[in-house]
């Protein structure tokens, strides 16, 4: 498999930390690090790369500037000392946020989330994707799945037969699937509309028996789609 061409933005020394992390993570490949942004930038403009480890607190240029400019060409991991800032980068769709001082621990399971979202996840106009599970990867057939669940930071997807457990949000795997055939009926739940067997006030059965619960402000929207 292809790895991960990553780039270190960031004008402190955690950048010489995060340089040996990426060394040690064998998808990963350090392709670029700078501490100017602008440099960076011209960099980007003409190799290839994938992940971009990025500051937010940068002389001439933010990190959140910085992902205006650059839009959703490129994923991002955000470094920061401030919590605070991290929401707002949220707004942007990255993968994820390292909190300063970053453990390599904490790395890892950072560096995971980009390589599930990069690397694993085929186009939803197929009939299937690819997924992260127990350190294999699976190929998952739309068709068999039952619903999604959201579980802290990661995502149940069931089966009949099998569940698998992903590192990974809900967003973001709702993304990879196909609209006509799945619907968000609740904030932790997705659930594949052709698996619904009957509609109750408050849930749905599925041709399982398994009862998936509806959020009253998922409801109206929901049942619109039926319509």
């Amino acid at each position: 498999m292809e790895k991960i061409k990553c780039i270190i933005m960031d004008d402190e020394p955690l950048a010489i930390s995060l340089e040996s992390y990426v060394r040690n993570v064998p998808f990963l490949e350090l392709v670029f690090s700078a501490e100017n942004p602008i440099t960076a930038l011209e960099y980007i403009q003409n190799h290839p790369s994938d992940l971009i480890f990025l500051d937010i607190q940068m002389p001439e240029l933010t990190g959140i500037n910085f992902m205006k400019i650059l839009g959703d060409r490129k994923k991002y991991i955000l470094t920061t000392a401030y919590s605070e800032y991290a929401l707002e980068g949220y707004e942007h769709n990255i993968i994820d946020y390292l909190l300063k001082p970053v453990s390599f621990e904490r790395f890892y399971k950072s560096a995971m989330k980009a390589q599930q979202r990069i690397v694993t996840v085929e186009s939803k106009t197929g009939k299937h994707f690819f997924v992260k599970c127990s350190g294999q990867q699976h190929r998952i057939n739309f068709e068999e799945i039952l619903y999604e669940e959201s579980i802290k930071d990661y995502v149940n997807i069931r089966t009949e037969i099998q569940e698998y457990i992903v590192l990974d949000t809900l967003k973001f795997m709702e993304s990879q699937l196909p609209e006509s055939s799945f619907a968000r009926i609740h904030k932790s739940f997705i659930v594949n509309l052709d698996r619904i067997k009957s509609i109750g006030s408050r849930n749905v059965t599925l041709l399982s028996d398994q009862e998936i619960p509806v959020g009253e402000s998922y409801r109206t929207g929901f049942l619109q789609r039926l319509k």
